[in-house]
């Protein structure tokens, strides 16, 4: 553990990660606006891909997506897991990596968390305790 590093926070990523992520990252984008992947559910969403956190083996990719306007979440993420042999293939083919990384799709639930603390700072209460600093 680095020493400028707090005990309670997990351990940050390493450049290698966040690179190799951000390739991963890069190449998905790509292969949905050229409509690679062919399923009527992507088909019919735009959706962005804010994130690909990688495990320090570079072993498994967790790619993080959000539908345009959050909609069919749980229908985006089953067209994306019907269609996972072929999106890690692509992937494997397109990003030079020793090995083909398992990959796993999540909802990035970031912006529902901006909200939902945007919503509590707005509260009677906070903005009194605010006021009385």
């Amino acid at each position: 553990m680095s020493r400028h590093q707090n005990r309670n926070q997990p351990p940050r990523e390493s450049q290698r990660q966040l690179r190799v992520g951000e390739l991963i990252r890069h190449e998905l984008a790509a292969m949905l606006s050229r409509g690679d992947i062919h399923d009527p559910v992507l088909d019919a969403h735009m959706i962005t891909v804010p994130e690909v956190r990688m495990s320090p083996d570079l072993r498994l990719a967790t790619i993080y997506l959000m539908p345009l306007g959050g909609r069919d979440e749980k229908e985006v993420i089953e067209a994306f897991d019907r269609n996972k042999r072929y999106v890690r293939g692509e992937i494997a083919r397109r990003v030079n990596l020793k090995f083909a990384p398992e990959i796993r799709f999540r909802i990035d639930e970031r912006f529902d968390e901006a909200e939902r603390i945007e919503k509590l700072l707005r509260t009677p209460q906070v903005r009194r305790d605010l006021k009385d600093n």
